[in-house]
């Protein structure tokens, strides 16, 4: 049993059904936010590398057509139309580090229609959870203002997978490390960290735990002080420290209490000694929130370890997003469920200067002074280019986070940014839905048949009207 199996199991049923009424023509699939949750002004696109890989490697094998049957309680001959499947589609996506907003497609991915159903499942959790992740970790950067931050999350994720995946999302947007010795070595990032509240308790005194830690670490170390008494601990770290002649590139860390006070009262005793270069790392349930609240006071802080609430994305820890059917067969599909209605056919955002993005179909050109954000990833199922990098990914979010608005970069109560729509969007949009409106009050009492495929609207029409930007009509 492979990796194929961890999906949902109406895929199974659907893309078993497809295959047996032999509906194996192509199918255009739109992942997207249908809203950002609450406290977010923007969204960072994160999760693309690890579904690539995925996608490149998907196979139903002998294994998993048994496991499907098992769940069904079918027989095995019952469900072995599926086996050897393939993913052998085409994947357009938002780049990793690109800034996305409401109802822009993440990804869409063309395929025949059973392979695009089956990868559903995977797609949506690596890039939702990723993208959630993703998007707290770059609010900390916000927040923290140019100083440095680290990730501490590995213990409080939701499973080792998880933690990796924080600790590389921390680095794509710029962490300066990780706790995760395993992401450290996977990913290339710095490998930071200090020691424990049991360290100091297993020796007799603090100083004592001090002087062995040092010991077995030349280079320069950080000491945690707030064991027992964190003033007391401070001072006792700038005696070891200045009795071993340790300073620069040492740091105490504060992990508890009224962060922003201990700081300025731990920088007074290190500055008193002589001890400036030594850092003050600050750690213990932070977010974004927390970081803003420190830099606003003006603690003397340099470095902010976040773990728990930004591993989790815990305000935010679950994204409303869909991966929905826009064509099947070159016919543009819609639904109109209550606040989940989609728009029809293969779309493209074209981004404008401040993030004054449009919505418009994958085949129109681009208006004036906008770029397309979605690239081709992915063709007959292999990667059209070579794994990206961090650092490329990095590069990006820094230059959109450099253009996003003040108002969206917010950490209290921002102000997100609403795409447009583009004119052939909003009149292929209404093509559709009459069409269906149409077929659904007709009184026949046969079924009708698919019937041509609308026109869509001339690209030479009128260019999109980005402003004022409005929301898109889907969810």
């Amino acid at each position: 049993m492979s990796e194929v199996t961890a999906t949902d199991l109406y895929e199974v049923t659907m893309a078993l059904s497809y295959v047996r009424e032999d509906m194996r023509a192509p199918a255009v699939f739109s992942l997207f936010v249908r809203d950002l949750p609450p406290g977010r002004g923007f969204l960072v696109a994160a999760g693309l590398e690890p579904a690539l890989d995925r996608l490149a490697r998907f196979l139903v094998d002998r294994s998993d057509v048994q496991a499907f049957a098992r769940a069904l309680g079918r027989p095995v001959a019952e469900v072995e139309p599926l086996r050897g499947l393939t993913f052998d589609g085409e994947v357009r996506a938002v780049p990793e580090g690109r800034l996305v907003l409401a109802g822009e497609p993440l990804l869409e991915v063309t395929a025949p229609l059973p392979q695009a159903q089956l990868v559903e499942t995977c797609l949506l959790s690596l890039l939702c959870h990723q993208t959630a992740v993703a998007s707290k970790a770059a609010r900390c950067v916000l927040a923290a203002e140019g100083r440095p931050l680290v990730d501490f999350s590995l213990r409080r994720t939701h499973g080792p997978e998880a933690g990796l995946q924080a600790a590389r999302l921390g680095a794509l947007v710029g962490f300066a490390g990780t706790s995760n010795v395993a992401a450290a070595q996977r990913y290339g990032i710095p490998a930071t960290g200090t020691m424990a509240h049991s360290y100091v308790q297993a020796f007799a005194s603090e100083a004592e735990a001090f002087r062995a830690f040092a010991r077995a670490h030349p280079g320069p170390v950080t000491f945690l002080v707030d064991t027992y008494d964190t003033e007391r601990g401070v001072a006792t770290a700038a005696r070891v420290l200045a009795e071993l002649g340790r300073g620069p590139g040492c740091g105490i860390r504060l992990d508890s209490g009224d962060l922003g006070e201990l700081a300025r009262r731990a920088r007074a005793v290190l500055d008193g000694a002589g001890l400036r270069d030594v850092r003050i790392v600050a750690s213990g349930g932070l977010d974004e929130y927390g970081v803003a609240a420190l830099v606003r006071q003006g603690a003397p802080i340099d470095v902010f370890a976040v773990g728990t609430k930004v591993g989790v994305a815990a305000d935010a820890p679950a994204l409303d997003a869909a991966y929905k059917i826009v064509e099947y067969d070159g016919r543009p599909v819609m639904k109109f469920s209550a606040a989940k209605a989609t728009a029809p056919g293969p779309k493209q955002v074209f981004r404008g200067p401040g993030l004054r993005d449009v919505i418009g179909l994958a085949n129109e050109e681009p208006p004036a002074g906008t770029e397309p954000l979605l690239r081709t990833v992915m063709r007959r199922g292999l990667r059209v280019d070579p794994p990206d990098t961090l650092a490329a990914a990095r590069a990006r979010f820094e230059a959109d986070l450099a253009a996003l608005p003040e108002e969206a970069r917010r950490i209290e109560e921002p102000v997100a940014p609403r795409p447009a729509l583009s004119t052939r969007l909003s009149a292929l949009t209404t093509v559709v839905r009459h069409r269906i409106e149409a077929r659904s009050s007709a009184t026949e009492q046969t079924e009708p048949t698919a019937g041509p495929v609308p026109p869509v609207p001339p690209a030479g029409g009128p260019p999109p009207d980005p402003s004022p930007p409005h929301r898109p009509p889907w969810g």
